[in-house]
């Protein structure tokens, strides 16, 4: 049985809507927030997959002008904001339309935040400290897994320095979210179980948060729920709309979870790893999930026991280590059905990476919330047991 915090708490969402064809709403939504010229900010790939021309034909229809933006990276880089930001002003645009994974909608979020506060993206890290909203943002997620479209963090990497900083403030939580599993079908079995594993972490992490609340709590377990039974569906059969819309509705519960829980220290240490290395920042996720929870387990086991009974473990007749056991057994079995069999090491990362690592995972704001603290030294052991 959990425990219930009587703590105070508070809870922060954008207005979403959820369903097969929400990205043909982008122009209505748009045209309700007073927008008359959107920047269209998303990747080639989308572009090529057909996804960002309904959305400017949606625009269109309602007399919407566009600029296009698609110089976005994975883990998307500080000197993109910037050029988006300019090209934002230059194009005198009044909104924001993100299409996208994590990357453009992160991206997005701070060339909305340059925008309205005349400053470098890199200024605004940590937390609250963005002063002036953005102008009106609209999100398309096309992955089941960063729900950057509901949650009030962005995330871009510092190329000078080679990490990953965290921006979280409420001020970048998008207005409109029009989650739309279509765009999913398109999604190789690569990103579909990376960005899948994204969400589940996401959602673990929300509810052993330390900043975990009954509403989050409600939200993250059943985001487990749903990822954990439908994600390998939809990775087995990608055209499924069933089990894509399954899986974009468990992301979406995560990231309601986990922008007002916060995270931990996965994220913490895969931060660390994509802005040194570049990584796949949800493949990194599901590489560190079981080290870290190994770590935290002895600190709230009958958090994790809660967490695997919404992945349908049978937790009874086992006493702590024997559930713990069983959790990490199932997190490797999914991991390895969705083809996530590598380890650190195999992604080029070695003992020399660690301790520069380590360094920057201590300073990343999700370390606040794991439920365990943790050391340089710790993070240091965790790295090196994945590797």
């Amino acid at each position: 049985m959990t425990e219930t915090t009587f703590e105070l708490r508070k809870f922060v969402a954008p207005e979403f809507i959820i369903g097969v064809d929400a990205r043909q709403l982008a122009g209505r939504y748009a045209k309700n927030l007073g927008a008359s010229h959107v920047f269209l900010v998303t990747g080639p790939n989308i572009i090529k997959a057909g996804w960002v021309q309904d959305v400017i034909d949606s625009l269109e229809s309602e007399g919407i002008r566009h600029t296009l933006f698609s110089e976005v990276s994975p883990n998307p880089r500080d000197h993109e904001v910037m050029t988006g930001a300019e090209q934002y002003k230059s194009a005198g645009c009044d909104a924001v339309v993100a299409v996208g994974g994590g990357s453009p909608m992160d991206c997005a979020k701070g060339i909305g935040i340059v925008v309205s506060n005349d400053q470098h993206i890199l200024e605004f890290e940590g937390i609250d400290n963005v002063r002036i909203p953005a102008p009106p943002l609209i999100c398309i997620p096309t992955t089941a897994g960063s729900a950057a479209d509901v949650s009030q963090f962005a995330i871009i990497t510092d190329t000078s320095r080679k990490v990953k900083i965290a921006i979280v403030s409420k001020k970048i939580v998008p207005d409109i979210s029009l989650s739309d599993p279509v765009p999913l079908t398109s999604l190789s079995k690569e990103l579909t179980a990376h960005t899948g594993m994204d969400a589940i972490v996401h959602s673990i992490e929300a509810y052993v948060s330390n900043a975990s609340s009954p509403i989050t709590d409600i939200q993250a377990l059943e985001s487990i729920r749903l990822l954990s039974s439908y994600l390998p569906l939809a990775f087995h059969n990608p055209d499924h709309i069933g089990y894509r819309y399954k899986t974009m509705l468990g992301s979406l519960l995560a990231g309601l979870a986990f922008s007002n829980a916060s995270l931990g220290a996965v994220h913490a240490m895969a931060h660390s790893l994509g802005g040194l290395s570049d990584l796949p920042h949800g493949e990194c996720n599901a590489l560190l999930l079981e080290s870290v929870i190994d770590y935290n387990f002895s600190v709230c086991p009958d958090r994790y026991e809660a967490v695997a009974e919404a992945m349908n473990v049978d937790c009874q007749s086992h006493d702590t280590q024997g559930i713990k056991q069983k959790l990490l057994s199932a997190l490797q079995t999914l991991r390895n059905e969705l083809g996530i069999t590598e380890r650190l090491g195999d992604l080029g990362v070695t003992k020399e990476h660690i301790p520069a690592l380590a360094k920057s995972a201590m300073r990343d704001p999700c370390l606040a919330t794991n439920p365990r603290r943790l050391t340089v030294t710790e993070l240091e052991q965790i790295y090196e047991g994945a590797l």
